[in-house]
Formats: structure tokens, sequence, C-alpha cells
């Protein structure tokens, strides 16, 4: 008989171990370096417990997963029910039991138009999707993107990714391409104007660095896009189901696009599931006829697990106000955190929507502080966020992540269950190492230090892996 917690025991405290042997060993040295190597055991809701039974608050969420939090018990259940209904799951040649009902709630939630859904098993993968729906609808074949810009790590969503370290070593990507900057609609009507775009695609709140678009920006590129003939595709992979206080970030600015991609938050934290929603038209160009009824398809897409979690994720968080919620601690927690602001000269800027919060930091005016600042950058650009969040791991015991390579940002995209207790202690164990990180020489100039020297190649290393998939 199989048991897996059997086999989990029989394994115990060799969980890095295995991964440094078998899947990923460099990453598994950024890990050891930056003191990230702790043995998680248990995850409920916003929190995490090592097996040292210390908890933590997760405000790294599996990179905006957990919007229900971890471990839902509605989403498990329904996970459990469907098993034991035997269901005739990737039937492949015939009707699946659950993936309508899932496209129904989506479309009935979505903003504009978007009328239907396909099916993905992650977000990259719902990029390539947007990408082949522009093309072969519009027929042209170029696509706009921004700066800073992330849509996966695929070929296709490497093509149109804005970051450079992404990229680099693999060739020739897909094209043609165009980055033009981010909320720069001049740059983006020049790009336009000679009607060969087929799709531009933009991210309403970057992922990597939490830069917001401006108001009426999204409303502006809809209107360019209309009125040259490309398809607006939102990039709301990370933003979508609550993240940002509207179940979908283009609300904030009554943007409707013609492609809304999404994922993440959709799966519950449990079985991988995205959707791309479109208006009918653009799906009918590839979906044309009978001959072409399979012309874009995934193995397993529509999985009776995947729309089982996705259904009782949108349940819960419609029933539980999650949404709700995510808008009000989100509203608090960047209040708190703002309150860093000019009490702290390295505290540049806090700014988010919903819990989708960051924390930008600035050279330091004063000569000793300056010095540090200064040592730092030039030993790696990335090293000063990395030397704050490994004292807000271990000493405070708040997890987060860097916001993107070489970026003085520290990003902060937690469960949607975060509670004001919750806020209150993330928001002073924030204020504890920043407040450390203005003595000098001090515990965060020691880190800093330390993460130096022959480290440094990881350390560099973990800029890029920890917003890989973000």
């Amino acid at each position: 008989m199989f048991d897996l917690k059997a086999l989990m025991d029989a394994h115990a405290g060799q969980q890095l171990d295995l991964i440094e042997e078998h899947i990923n060993p460099a990453f598994a040295r950024v890990l050891r370096t930056i003191g990230f190597d702790i043995l998680y055991e248990k995850g409920q809701g916003a929190y995490l417990w090592d097996n040292r039974g210390q908890r933590y608050i997760d405000c790294l969420g599996g990179y905006a997963v957990f919007c229900v939090g971890r471990n839902h018990p509605t989403v498990r259940a329904a996970l459990k029910q469907a098993m034991d209904l035997d269901l005739p799951n990737l039937i492949k040649m015939g009707p699946y039991r659950l993936s309508g009902l899932l496209a129904q709630q989506l479309v009935a939630l979505a903003p504009g138009e978007l009328d239907t859904v396909f099916f993905t098993n992650s977000g990259a993968e719902g990029v390539e999707t947007a990408l082949k729906y522009a093309r072969i609808a519009t027929d042209r074949p170029r696509i706009v993107y921004c700066a800073h810009g992330f849509h996966g790590l695929t070929l296709g969503a490497l093509s149109v990714n804005g970051n450079a370290e992404f990229r680099e070593g693999f060739g020739a990507l897909m094209g043609p391409a165009t980055q033009i900057p981010f909320n720069d609609l001049a740059a983006l009507e020049r790009e336009l104007a000679a009607r060969d775009v087929a799709g531009f695609i933009v991210e309403p709140i970057q992922g990597k660095g939490v830069f917001i678009a401006a108001d009426g920006y999204l409303k502006g590129v809809e209107e360019l896009c209309r009125k040259y003939g490309t398809l607006f595709i939102a990039d709301e992979v990370q933003t979508a189901y609550g993240r940002t206080g509207k179940m979908f970030a283009c609300e904030h600015w009554g943007a409707q696009p013609d492609i809304l991609v999404t994922a993440k938050g959709l799966s519950g934290g449990y079985v991988p599931v995205g959707a791309v929603l479109s208006k009918r038209w653009i799906h009918n160009k590839c979906f044309s006829d009978m001959n072409h009824s399979v012309k874009h398809s995934t193995t397993f897409g529509q999985n009776d697990l995947a729309m089982a979690a996705g259904l009782a994720t949108l349940h819960v968080l419609q029933e539980e106000k999650i949404v709700e919620n995510s808008a009000s601690m989100g509203e608090l927690l960047k209040q708190r955190l703002g309150q860093m602001v000019g009490q702290y000269e390295m505290v540049k800027e806090v700014r988010g929507k919903g819990l989708m919060i960051a924390v930008e930091f600035q050279p330091p005016r004063g000569m000793m502080l300056k010095m540090g600042w200064t040592m730092l950058h030039k030993l790696d650009p990335s090293l000063f966020p990395q030397a704050i969040l490994i004292p807000l791991l271990t000493d405070q015991h708040v997890l987060a992540q860097v916001a993107g390579h070489h970026m003085d940002i520290i990003k902060l995209i937690p469960p949607l269950v975060l509670n004001a207790s919750d806020v209150e202690e993330v928001a002073r164990a924030f204020d504890a190492v920043v407040a450390n990180c203005h003595k000098f020489p001090g515990p965060i100039w020691e880190v800093g230090k330390k993460l130096s020297g022959a480290a440094l190649k990881n350390v560099t290393g973990v800029g890029k892996q920890e917003t890989a998939a973000v």
C-alpha cells in the first residue's frame, strides 16, 4: 500500500538535499546562502510553520497563487468530492462535466464583452494563447510590449518579456516584437500607427517592481488599439481574482480588453489552472469551423480537478468577501508601511493596490549610511533589498521577496485572507528591520557583507530566481 506520509517521514529533513541533487542545484545554493533554506511543514491561510513549530506570515503567497489562503477547507473539500465522484476525466473526444460551469461563471464576472474561455495550465501558456489569438485574428505579425513587463518564460512569452536577464543566452526569440516604455501612450501610438501590430500586451500593475498604470493609461490603450485595429491584451495572471482589491485589476480604470489572461489565484493553491477570456469574434478566428476545432489545444486543459478547484475558489472569493478584504487590508497595510516614509531616509515610497504592495528604497543622505549603501550597490545592485529580506524572515518571521532584478524594491503579495492583526505584525516587522538598516555599522550591513565575496554570484541570481515565475 502506498503511504505518502510514511514516505515523507522517511525523508524528513532531506527536502533541500533532494532538490539540490535532482532538480536545481544552483537554486538550492541560493536558498542556503541567503538563509531561506527553512524546512516548512505546514501551511494554513496566511501562515507557514517550520519543522520547529515556528509560525511565519507568508507575504510571498506562492507568487500570488494563494488568493483564498493556503489549504482552504472549501477548495480541499471540493477536490475530495470530485475524486470521490469518479468523474470521467479527460475524455477529450466528449463533453467535460465541469469546464462549461467554470467558463460560465468567469464570463459572468469578466469586464466588457469577454464571453469565451480557453483553459490553460499556467499564465505563460495563457500568454502563448493570447499571442496566437492576436496574430490569427488580425492577420498581422507584430506584438508590442512594455519595458519591465513580465509575461512568462516559455518562448513566445519570453519574446515579449521586458527584462533582459531572462532572455540572455536563449538565442533568437519569436518576432517581430517591439518594446516600449510603460505608461507612455505616445510611444504606443507611434508603434500602432504602422498598422502591422497584432496585439499590445500589458499588465495593469507590473509584477516586476509593482509599477501601476497611470490614471487614464489603460483607457487610452483601449482607444488606441481600437483606432489602429490592434488587440488589447491584458495580462492579469498575477492581478486577477481579488489581488488588487477588484476581481480584475482592469476594473480600477474601467478598461475593457479584447483578451484577458488569468491564472495563479484561480487555482485555489492546489491544481494548476489558467483561463484566457476573449471576445467571441477573436475566438472564432482561431476555431473557425469543425476542421479547426482543435487548432489550439492543451492536454490537461479542462481537467476535472482544475475545474473543481476553480469553481470552489470563485465561490470562496465571493462568499467570504475576500476581494473586499483584499481592498481594506491592502489599504491598511499600505497606510501602516507608509508611515516609514519620512521617518526613515532610505524609504522612498510605499505603493500598490489591494494586497499587491511595493516598498521602494532610495540612497540615504547621511554620509555614513551613504557609504554603506554605495558599498553594497558596488558589490551587486540586487544586494540591498535581499539584506533586508533575510532578517525580515529569520528575525521577524515574515517571508517576502525582491520585486525585480537590480531594483531596491521589496514586494508583498500575501494571501488575501490577511487580517488586521497580521497587517500590524508585518508593519512592526518592517519597522524593526528598517530601523536597524539605518544604523551604520549595524546588523543590516553585516548581513550585506556576509552575502558578498564568494557568495556574490549566488546572490545575483536571487533577483532572477525569486521573480522568475511572476
